[in-house]
């Protein structure tokens, strides 16, 4: 699909909405096993994604786009879905639901500090990690529900990268070189912090799935040089709302 530009975004969205609404719901009766260093991990990740990303929001209402906030809009209704089958999950396994974690609210604090393109760098960090460890989780855990879980969230999370991409290639300062090339340095410099300060907090959740801290680090930053390729302008993907197919393996 070629669409350019926020509608064909806020197509996709509503389509995937749809989707979802005619996909049966996991089987959550049939319970859970999983590893109790797998269950702490999720439990912390369930709060990440549970928000209501009014700040996100209201930044990009005031960016006077209505297409790009009606995508925003249904972008956020997908982080809450994931909220929700990570609680599903959690309950099905026996495992209580955290009120709050400190990383979390670090992580919040630091992609609301500027504006909207400060926020959605940070997000795109949280992304790429995102994608990498519920591909983990879903090609090493032995549970069938977490398998279908982790499936689910990792087929949108794999859709929000380029939907920021573009947003940052679009903006005033994306077109600006000198800036959007410092901004991409920074942001390539905070990329591997985040990808070893996840990969030692959730290390023993990725022993339990048959994942290697280093593995993990390293597919990140992977990632990462091909989005900040698309970033500087020298790749084309961001333009699209559907991203290459996942190469087989990950």
């Amino acid at each position: 699909m070629g669409v350019h530009g926020f509608a064909g975004w806020v197509a996709e969205f509503e389509g995937e909405k749809a989707g979802r609404a005619a996909t049966p719901e996991p089987e959550w009766g049939r319970g859970a096993d999983l590893p109790a260093a797998l269950c702490r991990s999720l439990q912390k990740f369930q709060v990440g994604e549970d928000g209501d990303g009014a700040n996100l929001i209201a930044k990009a209402d005031r960016a006077g786009d209505p297409g790009y906030s009606a995508a925003v809009r249904l972008f956020v209704d997908e982080e809450r879905n994931h909220a929700r089958l990570l609680a599903e999950l959690l309950g099905a396994a026996g495992v209580p639901l955290l009120d709050g974690h400190w990383t979390d609210a670090l992580f919040v604090r630091a992609r609301r500090l500027l504006g909207l393109r400060t926020e959605l760098m940070v997000l795109m960090v949280a992304e790429l990690v995102a994608v990498e460890y519920y591909g983990k989780v879903r090609d090493g855990v032995a549970d069938p529900l977490a398998r279908d879980v982790a499936a689910r969230i990792l087929r949108d999370e794999r859709r929000h990268i380029p939907f920021h991409v573009l947003r940052l290639r679009q903006s005033p300062a994306g077109r600006a070189a000198p800036f959007q090339l410092f901004a991409v340095l920074v942001w390539r410099l905070l990329v591997p912090v985040a990808a070893v300060f996840v990969a030692v907090d959730h290390g023993p959740a990725l022993h339990a799935v048959r994942a290697s801290r280093v593995g993990f680090v390293l597919a990140v930053l992977r990632r990462a040089s091909a989005v900040a390729a698309e970033l500087s302008g020298k790749g084309d993907r961001a333009t699209a709302p559907v991203t290459a197919p996942e190469p087989a393996g990950e």
